[in-house]
């Protein structure tokens, strides 16, 4: 049996957490993690205690995320018309995307398996995509022929257009063409 977390160690856990999130949304995966504890005002050490490598470190940051997103799509799910529900996931994703350069390493497929992650319900953002998809297309708001895939692929290059430099405007651009080629 563990012993609860003292007080100021819950404290080093959360702020080392906080920081993480926020390094890792702006700088991507490359970062370090003695960068990351310098930041956070605590010791290598410290962060080791409680994310014994980098990846244990961005995947506890990507879950908090990911189960975040997955109630945001269960949310529109529960309250929209559809086809607004899909395309309003697409572009919770793609300024998710635009905003967070870890996530978008972590769907690049850079140094971390997200899917290995998504067994769980919670934590599984592509599912809970596909079931508004899946909606969408039921309510004649979605072309039929598409896909899972073929809306991560959109999402992908969504993505890659603003890869080296946001583009507020080239992304309500993308965002335009890609309601356009999905409406039924």
């Amino acid at each position: 049996m563990s012993r609860p977390m003292r007080a100021d160690a819950q404290r080093n856990r959360a702020r080392v957490l906080a920081v993480a999130a926020e390094t890792f949304a702006s700088e991507g995966l490359s970062v370090s993690v003695h960068e990351i504890a310098r930041r956070a005002g605590v010791g290598t050490g410290t962060v080791s205690r409680h994310f014994p490598t980098k990846e244990a470190l961005f995947r506890a940051v990507l879950l908090d995320r990911m189960e975040q997103v997955v109630l945001r799509a269960n949310a529109l799910a529960g309250g929209e018309d559809p086809g607004d529900a899909f395309f309003a996931f697409f572009t919770v994703m793609v300024d998710e995307g635009a905003a967070n350069r870890g996530v978008v390493d972590a769907l690049a497929g850079a140094g971390y398996d997200f899917q290995a992650d998504a067994v769980e319900s919670k934590y599984d953002v592509m599912e809970a995509w596909r079931r508004l998809l899946e909606r969408a297309q039921h309510a004649g708001a979605i072309r039929a022929d598409v896909d899972i895939a073929d809306v991560k692929a959109l999402l992908a290059g969504c993505l890659d257009r603003e890869r080296h430099a946001p583009d507020p405007t080239a992304r309500a651009r993308m965002l335009a063409v890609v309601r356009a080629g999905l409406r039924a």
